[in-house]
């Protein structure tokens, strides 16, 4: 057996494939935090946007805006702390340098985009490097990633069956955990949630079904959550709920009123996005979360507890 996630040291976590990781965060009954930190914001005094966010409790880092193919993340090396600066690395190591950094699991972000997908806004071209693909996610496994999230940025043209395809390429290609879902449109005109695509990415063997968090998009509440939940934990997977749509910057009463919300639906892990970075302290969106999902007691021990451990 595993120790829970919200118990474990950085050698227990790090050590872990995607069964235990998986077991790790069932373990852990509700109360994993996972933080989403885009990797071409410049970070502060030259560290990078995601030891920021280890600081501050979170249990998962999620990386955005990577290009696996061209592995550029800001701060992560001496001198290269601004776009200008920074470089791509092929030595296979960035991933593995970050890990030693922030002592947490880490996943990225692919997106299953559907060139053939009926849009409801301006396409945003993204890099093949950020699609979701056979090759994208070898790469995502000679990298060294704990995990990885098949979903869309806003605008990307990713829909529900390209990523119920996705997702079993990622289970031959991939041996860490692996997530899958819509926190939003991404552009697309289709329901984000159904039972339909929820089973599909079920079926395909999705480890944890991704969803929006019940306060974010609008029309999808409580009861369907629920069902969501339900569905999954009686296939076996997990469900992690998203703050996808810029609300991480809403402040603490608003991140508060939706960890204990969507806990009370029985979500697995809780994500606070990206968008607040750089404009928002941390200690408004992750500590609240954390501390609200947990308590004070496992929310400070998450914050001090060593890495070297």
């Amino acid at each position: 057996m595993v120790k829970r996630l919200i118990s474990a040291d950085t050698s227990d976590m790090l050590a872990m494939n995607g069964a235990e990781l998986k077991q790790s965060i069932k373990a852990s009954e509700g109360r994993v935090v996972l933080s989403e930190n885009v990797v071409g914001h410049e970070p502060m005094d030259g560290i990078t946007t995601s030891e920021i966010a280890a600081a501050f409790g979170a249990d998962l880092i999620l990386l955005n805006g990577l290009d696996v193919l061209n592995p550029i993340i800001l701060g992560l090396y001496p001198g290269e702390e601004t776009l200008a600066t920074a470089k791509a690395h092929h030595d296979g190591e960035s991933i593995h340098r970050l890990q030693k950094l922030v002592g947490r699991p880490i996943g990225v972000n692919l997106e299953p985009v559907d060139p053939n997908a009926k849009m409801a806004e301006d396409r945003l071209i993204i890099p093949e490097g950020r699609m979701a693909s056979e090759k994208t996610l070898q790469e995502v496994e000679k990298l060294g990633f704990n995990f990885v999230v098949l979903t869309g940025n806003p605008g990307t043209g990713v829909t529900n069956a390209q990523i119920a395809a996705n997702i079993k390429v990622a289970k031959k290609n991939f041996h860490g955990l692996v997530i899958a879902g819509k926190m939003h449109g991404a552009g697309v005109d289709e329901p984000v949630v159904s039972e339909e695509s929820v089973n599909a990415f079920l079926e395909a063997g999705a480890d944890v079904i991704l969803v929006p968090a019940v306060g974010t998009v609008p029309g999808f509440d409580d009861a369907e959550l629920k069902e969501v939940v339900k569905l999954a934990h009686d296939k076996g997977a997990l469900v992690m709920s998203t703050i996808g749509t810029s609300q991480e910057g809403s402040g603490a009463s608003y991140i508060e009123n939706v960890a204990i919300r969507n806990k009370i639906d029985g979500v697995d892990i809780q994500h606070v996005g990206d968008a607040a970075w750089g404009i928002q302290s941390p200690f408004e969106n992750i500590f609240a979360m954390s501390k609200a999902i947990r308590g004070e007691r496992h929310a400070i021990v998450r914050m001090a507890r060593s890495i070297n451990r």
